[in-house]
């Protein structure tokens, strides 16, 4: 047996047990066990990792410790901005799209008003998102800490709070997502992009009264829906507008008749 110390940071405390929080512990290793071995072992998932420090040396998830070592472990959000090359991952390439589990139904729903490609079904199993974030390359989006930490899961997001709308937020400054938003360009429902269309096409699809008020409308290829600029895309347009640009996101409703 060997021994390490480990630091953790920031938000990675909350995956400790209460004792071992915001300070130094020292703890027996398995001989030939790696950072990542350990690091899960204590109760954080591998992909709320970002950088890993062992005796103040960047290292990466496959570091045998050896007694002595001295291991620092910081999330994403860790003042380390200035030195990319520390970083145990790099970011996925191109638009970011997420695979959300089955219960975060309302986070799911908020992304795709954002205009983020989510996918979910409350009947996804967790071989099935594990699948889908291999074969097409999507961000894991889960509070079952289990689920991020499969080797095969090598881009995840732990979701801490419990409410659809926190939970957006948390998740937009954490992956620094605001200047990514495209809002009220996919479907809520099915996630398909949505695109204009004449009034004129859809006119006997819509309630007389959204056919004498409104002009602009656009419809989902995948599910039919047709959405217009109605009192709930004003409400949701108020509750985007303060999450973007730095205010408090509440409840939205859709925008879709």
């Amino acid at each position: 047996m060997v021994s390490a110390t480990f630091r953790f940071h920031e938000a990675l405390n909350d995956f400790l047990a209460p004792a071992r929080r915001e300070r130094e512990f020292t703890v027996p290793c398995a001989r030939a066990a790696t950072t990542k071995h350990m690091i899960e072992a204590l109760g954080v998932p591998h992909t709320e990792v970002e950088v890993i420090l062992v005796n103040g040396e960047a290292v990466g998830f496959d570091r045998i410790l050896q007694t002595g070592d001295r291991v620092a472990v910081y999330p994403r959000a860790a003042a380390l901005d200035g030195m990319p090359s520390l970083r145990v991952r790099d970011d996925p390439p191109g638009e970011p799209g997420f695979v959300a589990d089955a219960h975060l139904g309302g986070l799911a729903h908020l992304l795709r008003m954002l205009g983020f490609d989510t996918l979910y079904d409350n009947h996804f199993h967790d071989d099935t998102i594990v699948e889908i974030c291999v074969r097409e390359g999507r961000i894991v989006l889960t509070r079952d800490r289990e689920l991020l930490k499969r080797r095969a899961v090598t881009q995840g997001c732990y979701v801490h709070a419990l409410k659809s709308a926190y939970q957006l937020r948390e998740v937009v400054e954490r992956l620094d997502l605001a200047g990514s938003a495209r809002p009220f360009t996919r479907c809520l429902h099915c996630n398909t992009p949505l695109h204009p269309v004449a009034k004129a096409s859809v006119v006997d699809r819509v309630p007389p009264r959204v056919r004498e008020c409104y002009e602009r409308f656009s419809t989902c290829d995948g599910c039919g829906r047709v959405y217009w600029e109605g009192s709930h895309w004003q409400n949701m347009r108020r509750v985007l507008d303060g999450l973007l640009n730095g205010g408090t996101a509440g409840p939205a409703g859709g925008h879709e008749g």
